[in-house]
């Protein structure tokens, strides 16, 4: 493919629309990660941990190939999703500084949360948009430049929409859950046996383990941060 042909820039027109396909899950988790945080701790949250997760998937994009062998990496990777989002619904408390103080309303923790939750759910975008650039990098590179912005402008909104009606972080959550389960599905060396055991639904099995986890992270976020409210109106 000769760079910059209309071939180019219509390879990189799919690519970025592919970025922002999948990226929407990406953005939910960006904006609950930060949505505690002060209003300029959040901008920072926001452009720190989108930047971490940029190079990740940049690099991650040259060896998703080799990803691809990888036995039981996707499902890993919605392990990780798990916690992550029954914490983003009840984070835990710092010990020894106060009720009100939150792990993961700090900076450093938000940022963290980010990158690693971003790095587990791109395995399947970056795989899929490896492959419409047929190894062409710096069509990637382009798409990811193109597309971060709008996905930073996405998350601070979707922050700025969860200040307004908190009952949307558990929305964000079953979307986390959702995907979690999607990567079970697709995973090499498991998504055929879990397919198989969801079998006697026909049509609808696929959909009935992603469903399972996002009622799963919700349920368990609720009954964790009202244990939290509880145990802090206790002292």
């Amino acid at each position: 493919m000769e760079t910059f042909s209309m071939e180019f820039f219509m390879a990189l027109g799919s690519i970025v629309v592919m970025d922002l396909a999948l990226a929407g899950d990406n953005a939910v988790v960006i904006a609950m990660a930060a949505n505690k945080l002060p209003h300029e701790e959040r901008k920072k949250a926001i452009f720190i941990g989108t930047g971490g997760a940029v190079v990740i998937r940049i690099a991650l994009t040259f060896i998703a190939v080799e990803l691809l062998t990888i036995p039981f990496l996707q499902a890993l990777g919605g392990l990780i999703l798990l916690p992550i989002a029954i914490g983003l619904l009840a984070p835990a408390h710092k010990a020894g500084e106060g009720a009100h103080i939150e792990a993961a309303h700090s900076l450093a923790a938000a940022v963290k949360t980010i990158i690693v939750a971003d790095a587990a759910m791109s395995l399947d975008n970056v795989l899929s948009i490896a492959g419409a650039a047929q190894g062409h990098f710096l069509l990637v590179a382009a798409g990811l430049l193109i597309s971060i912005p709008i996905v930073v402008a996405g998350s601070s909104l979707l922050g700025a929409i969860m200040d307004r009606f908190p009952a949307l972080m558990y929305v964000g959550a079953a979307i986390i859950g959702w995907t979690s389960g999607k990567m079970f599905l697709a995973d090499g060396a498991l998504g055929e046996t879990v397919t198989n055991a969801f079998a006697v639904f026909g049509s609808a099995g696929h959909y009935v383990l992603p469903a399972i986890l996002a009622v799963f992270v919700c349920a368990v976020g609720h009954w964790k941060s009202r244990r939290q409210a509880n145990a802090t109106t206790a002292l």
